[in-house]
């Protein structure tokens, strides 16, 4: 755990897949072909939290939906790359819109399509119902699965590594 607790000290860019990682990846839809997501809400105020932190936020997603680009204006996420069937291209083009290197990026995702990503940043998570290929590969699995606060958990190890994470919540509390 101290391997991946100085890995996560380095972070100053944490990027998300949706379907499957910020969403149970379920697809939902309705008779008149309406697609559907369950974002969990534990996972948006996590990442509401890393970027108070000082931690950019972005979302590299084979998907093109209306529902994500509403939810990642809502959580005032700026860097969505939607309908990317080749991710790593998205990637390399904002780790150079940022001038990052690849240590000092976190990627969350569940399936094939995330696993150049993942081989690349320094800090990889995936979720418990991960392809095993995916969880042999990256640094960490979370304990949650997808669209069920796994994003929580990656956004909270990232501040607790930063010591942010103490300063944020305490902001919270009520006081006289």
């Amino acid at each position: 755990m101290n391997e991946i607790v100085d890995k996560a000290k380095k972070i100053k860019l944490a990027i998300f897949d949706i379907d499957g990682v910020l969403t149970s990846g379920k697809l939902i839809y309705s008779p008149n072909g309406i697609e559907y997501k369950d974002f969990h809400v534990h996972d948006g105020q996590g990442i509401k939290l890393l970027q108070k932190s000082g931690i950019e936020i972005g979302i590299i997603t084979a998907c093109q939906s209306e529902t994500v680009k509403k939810r990642m204006q809502d959580l005032g996420v700026t860097h969505v790359y939607q309908g990317q069937t080749e991710k790593l291209a998205a990637y390399c083009q904002l780790k150079q819109k940022l001038q990052l290197l690849d240590e000092e990026i976190a990627y969350m995702g569940d399936d094939l399509p995330d696993l150049a990503i993942l081989c690349r940043v320094g800090l990889s998570v995936t979720v418990p119902n991960a392809p095993a290929i995916l969880k042999e590969t990256v640094c960490l699995v979370t304990k949650k699965k997808g669209g069920n606060g796994a994003a929580r958990e990656l956004c909270e190890l990232i501040m607790k590594a930063q010591n942010t994470y103490q300063s944020i919540t305490d902001s919270f509390f009520y006081r006289e």
